[in-house]
């Protein structure tokens, strides 16, 4: 049985304790997630994958992403050769794949740090524990959604873009009889 304060600190501490913690869990997951090679992004694993209930991204414009999510915070820049996720940074194929390997960067970050909260257990009373995991989705989600709603638009520009260019391919113009 989990006793109810188990690091049996004051209040002010435990708050004190929980912004660091916090600080030092996005840090340390936006890090890991940095340090990866693209490699570990470029497939689309079962993690990246739309979901069903994403509805080709309907599901992000139902809840109004377009309205917030300008006012999340981009992270992408603070480590060196990091990315910027605010706008695109090109319209070649390579600079969109590029933004999707990122999207998927950012996304893995940002669930990284949701899997962080039951840490917070160890020196919380358990209501205040409790919250913790409340606190990861509320302040991840967001960022999450984001990462997922712009990842099914570059794939779905992607995509159009591959069939055109086959179709450009499998069409050739055929040379005209010479008179």
């Amino acid at each position: 049985m989990m006793a109810s304060k188990p690091a049996n600190l004051s209040k002010p501490a435990n708050i004190a304790l929980d912004l660091v913690a916090w600080a030092m869990v996005h840090a340390a997951t936006g890090y890991l997630a940095h340090c990866l090679p693209d490699r570990c992004y470029q497939s689309n694993s079962w993690l990246w994958r739309e979901r069903r209930v994403e509805d080709g991204g309907r599901l992000y414009q139902r809840l109004r992403i377009q309205r917030w999510k300008p006012h999340l915070p981009e992270g992408g820049t603070i480590l060196a050769g990091g990315f910027d996720k605010r706008h695109l940074h090109g319209w070649e194929t390579a600079q969109l794949e590029q933004f999707v390997v990122e999207t998927r960067r950012a996304e893995l970050g940002h669930w990284l740090a949701v899997l962080a909260a039951p840490v917070f257990f160890a020196w919380n009373p358990v209501r205040a524990a409790l919250v913790m995991p409340v606190y990861a989705v509320a302040a991840n989600g967001p960022c999450i959604a984001a990462q997922r709603y712009n990842r099914i638009r570059l794939t779905r520009l992607l995509a159009t873009r591959r069939r055109r260019e086959k179709y450009s391919l499998d069409t050739k113009p055929t040379r005209p009889r010479s008179p």
